[in-house]
Order: C-alpha cells, then sequence, then structure tokens
C-alpha cells in the first residue's frame, strides 16, 4: 500500500520534538494489499471457528476466565511484571502470603478487565473515551506505580516513552491539546461503520491509541484490553475469548518495532504483524479447546470408577476446577459443604489417587496447597 503519513515531528518550545497525529484516518483512507486483506480474512475465519467451538464447553466462563488471567499476566509482564498468572490464581484465594509484591498489577488488569466486560455486556456501553477512562480507573487506582498515574484521567501534561526527559525519549506523544484532538478522531473511527475488515480496524485502533498514549501510566495494558472489547462489540466473538498479550509478549521487541515503525508509515507491517498475532492465538485457543474437552473426558471417566456416594462429590468438584485449578482445604470443604475438614481432605486424597490433583509442596506439612496440574499445563505451556 502507499505510504500514509500517519504524523509527523513537530519541534515544541520545551526543546524537544513530539509527534503529531495527522487526521485519522486519513482523508485518502487505507488501500491494504491484497495479501494483506486475505490474511484478514484468514484471521476472520479463525475467530469465527473458534468462536463455535468454545459455544460448545459447558464451562466456558471458566475458560474465559483462564484466559483473562493469562492475559492479564502477559500484559502486565510486557510492562516489567515478574509475577505469573499462577501467582495471581493464588492471590485470589490468599492462598499464600508468600508471593510477588508486583502480583497486584496482574489483579488490578483482571479487575479492569472484568469491569470492561460487565460495562460492554450488560449495560451495553460503546466503546468509547469514557469506556477507556473507567477502564483506566479500574487498572490504576490504589495500584502499584513508579508515578502519578491519575487514574481515570487523561494526562494534562506532556508525557514521553524511554529517556530521563522529552529531549532524550524514544518516542515524545502529543502535547494535550493534540492529544484532545487525536483522541477525538479516535473515538469517531472507532464507532463509524465503514468498509474496513473489523479485525485490521482493531490493530489500526490499538496502534493509533498507543501513538496518543493519553495516559500517565498504563497505557500499553488499556490499549491492549481495547482490542478485545472492540472485536467482542463487533461481534467478532460472542464472548471475549481473543486476547493477544502473550502474542506481544512472546514477540515483544517485534511488537515495539513494528509500533514505532507505524509512526513512520510502516501501517502495513503493523498490520500483518497484528493479523499473525490473531491467527496465532485464535490457533492456540482452538487447541486449547480440544485438549481441555479430552481432558474433561479423561478424569470423569477416572471420576466414575469410584463409588457412587464418593463420584457424588468428586463430580461436585471437578467442574470448578477449570476456574481454579489451585485449592487448598479450605477451597473444597466450602465447594462440597462438608462440615468437617476431614470430610474435605478425604474428597481431596480421592483425587491425589486419580492423578487429577497433586500437591503444590511436597515437602509442606501443613497448610497444603493442590494443583490440577495437567489442566493448568494446558494454559501456561507456550508461556
Amino acid at each position: 500500500m502507499p505510504t500514509i503519513q500517519i504524523g509527523r515531528y513537530i519541534q515544541q518550545l520545551g526543546g524537544f520534538k513530539a509527534f503529531i497525529p495527522s487526521p485519522f484516518p486519513p482523508p485518502e483512507g487505507f488501500a491494504f494489499r491484497q495479501a494483506t486483506i486475505k490474511k484478514s480474512i484468514q484471521a476472520t475465519h479463525l475467530l469465527g471457528k473458534l468462536d463455535g467451538i468454545t459455544q460448545l464447553l459447558p464451562d466456558m466462563d471458566f475458560f474465559i476466565l483462564m484466559y483473562l488471567r493469562k492475559d492479564a499476566a502477559s500484559s502486565s509482564q510486557i510492562e516489567g511484571t515478574k509475577a505469573t498468572m499462577v501467582d495471581a490464581i493464588e492471590a485470589e484465594i490468599k492462598i499464600t502470603d508468600k508471593l510477588p509484591v508486583d502480583v497486584d498489577d496482574i489483579l488490578h488488569y483482571i479487575r479492569a478487565l472484568n469491569y470492561g466486560m460487565k460495562r460492554v455486556a450488560e449495560d451495553n456501553f460503546p466503546v468509547s473515551l469514557r469506556l477507556l477512562r473507567e477502564i483506566h480507573r479500574e487498572l490504576m487506582l490504589n495500584a502499584r506505580t513508579t508515578q502519578y498515574a491519575d487514574p481515570g484521567e487523561f494526562r494534562h501534561s506532556q508525557n514521553w516513552i524511554g529517556g530521563t526527559r522529552p529531549d532524550n525519549a524514544t518516542f515524545v506523544p502529543p502535547p494535550v491539546n493534540e492529544m484532545h484532538i487525536a483522541l477525538g478522531d479516535l473515538e469517531k473511527f472507532i464507532n463509524t461503520n465503514d468498509d474496513i475488515p473489523s479485525v485490521i480496524k482493531a490493530g489500526l485502533i490499538h496502534a493509533q491509541f498507543e501513538t496518543i498514549h493519553p495516559f500517565l501510566d498504563g497505557n500499553g495494558r488499556t490499549g491492549r484490553m481495547l482490542i478485545t472489547f472492540y472485536l467482542w462489540k463487533e461481534v467478532l466473538l460472542e464472548k471475549p475469548i481473543l486476547f493477544l498479550s502473550s502474542y506481544f509478549k512472546r514477540y515483544q521487541n517485534i511488537y515495539y518495532s513494528k509500533l514505532a515503525g507505524y509512526h513512520q508509515g510502516g501501517l502495513d507491517e503493523w498490520i500483518n504483524f497484528f493479523l499473525d498475532g490473531v491467527i496465532e492465538m485464535a490457533g492456540e485457543s482452538i487447541e486449547i479447546v480440544g485438549k481441555i474437552t479430552a481432558l474433561r473426558e479423561k478424569d470423569m471417566s477416572k471420576i466414575q470408577t469410584l463409588g457412587k456416594r464418593a463420584a457424588e462429590s468428586a463430580c461436585s468438584v471437578l467442574p470448578r476446577l477449570y476456574g481454579q485449578p489451585i485449592v487448598n482445604l479450605a477451597t473444597i470443604q466450602k465447594w462440597t459443604g462438608f462440615n468437617t475438614r476431614a470430610g474435605a481432605q478425604i474428597v481431596i486424597n480421592r483425587f491425589i489417587e486419580l492423578g487429577i490433583l497433586i500437591p503444590k509442596d511436597k515437602n509442606k506439612k501443613y497448610g497444603q496447597s493442590y494443583v490440577y496440574r495437567d489442566y493448568l499445563d494446558i494454559f501456561t505451556a507456550n508461556d
């Protein structure tokens, strides 16, 4: 496609150059190569296949919950967080106090994603600047941060990426006045019906948002959530089941390079990288659904070998492990409704004997937690 000028660097009074976005979308529109359009069709087809196959899962909400945690961990790790999805699962039910401090980053991301999903689904709220501010508030309010993030508010001052100040930064986003103009263009673009394939448009929206960089902190995480919400709102997905943060983390240097190239007119290169991500992650998700289905059948067969009463209590526990694959005695007691810890321990022991649960730390005598390892490994295999 012809080179499209997304914006240009303009000298500022502070002695630095800031990137000022051009009107968006460009008046001449977009003219993607035929190969790019073909790839977008492939990506859209895989999204449809993923959407269809996940409808067959009786526990789709647990599948979404696991992917939500996975995306939260990956997106936070792109920003430097060391905590993992497993740390987040343990933190959610307070299994242990010995967790990395930065697990809080992941928990805030999960909170923001859940908030946005509720807003879009239950309140039928548009993908708008207001939604972005609300999501940012959930993401950054009382969050661990090295600077004041002004949760839920677009910045009132200049920010920059890399370096110690704007004049030695890697990239300086638009000053505040130009930022608001660019945000207005972006909001209109998001909600305009046009002939741009939605999966391509999602990539354009993410890159343009990151270019504008409207918050003091949390832009990357908010922008990656925006992808999921847009595709969901466009009804490419019945449920929000595609998350790209794992892909961006896997190819983090390329991700940053392609976004930087976008500013210089490398729009087609960015979109192709983005579409590759949709194709790769949709394919992985389809594969994961198949593995979950096979594992469920295998473990249900194991449970059927138990006596009737034991099988009944086991059947009440197994489905819940799909949403909470790390548990302790208190968790099982709560799920089964047993009055005594001994009764819950018997259930755990049966699951260990069947090879479904394993102790997380075999050397630990008290306060043991247990892992549904085969299931958890499905989600962490490619990390």
